[in-house]
């Protein structure tokens, strides 16, 4: 009985790594749009011509929501029933790497296209400047993505296998 609630723990570990990799990074991608899209919509109103063009904020952070699907999909094709410990915590890790990095960049996103689209819609030629800035902040999730497929690839290599 001990030794099945034992090797159930460690794909849980990974089984969790899965989820907040895509809960947390669809809390930061809802937070960017929502905060960006309320800028667009009332920007909308002063300078119509300009609404698709105001839509980059938007749409930057729905990446954020892919970064998370990816590790999540890759993270749930290898847990197992029977998992090494040291393989379910980079899981974990790898989940929450990705997760908390994509939240922090929602929140950028979110700030920055507020802010962003309101200046340049009064004032064109800050447009360039938003889009460097929400590139720096998107590429806080794609560092999250990086640091977490390093873990995965690490997660599978000289582990040897639980014997109960």
């Amino acid at each position: 009985m001990l030794s099945a609630i034992v090797s159930g723990i460690q794909s849980f570990f990974g089984a969790l790594g899965c989820a907040v990799s895509i809960i947390f990074t669809v809390i930061g991608a809802s937070y960017g749009t929502a905060k960006s899209s309320g800028a667009i919509f009332s920007s909308g109103v002063i300078r119509p011509d300009r609404m698709m063009q105001n839509t980059l904020c938007a749409i930057m952070a729905q990446v954020l929501a892919i970064y998370g699907l990816v590790t999540s999909v890759i993270i749930s094709n290898s847990i197992e029933e029977k998992l090494a410990l040291y393989t379910g915590f980079l899981q974990l890790g790898a989940g929450l790497a990705v997760g908390l990095c994509g939240l922090a960049a929602g929140f950028a996103i979110g700030i920055v296209g507020d802010a962003g689209v309101r200046a340049s819609t009064q004032q064109p030629r800050l447009y360039v400047g938003m889009v460097l800035i929400l590139i720096f902040a998107e590429v806080l999730g794609l560092y999250g993505v990086i640091v977490s497929i390093l873990m995965l690839t690490r997660s599978k290599l000289n582990v040897t296998q639980c014997s109960y």
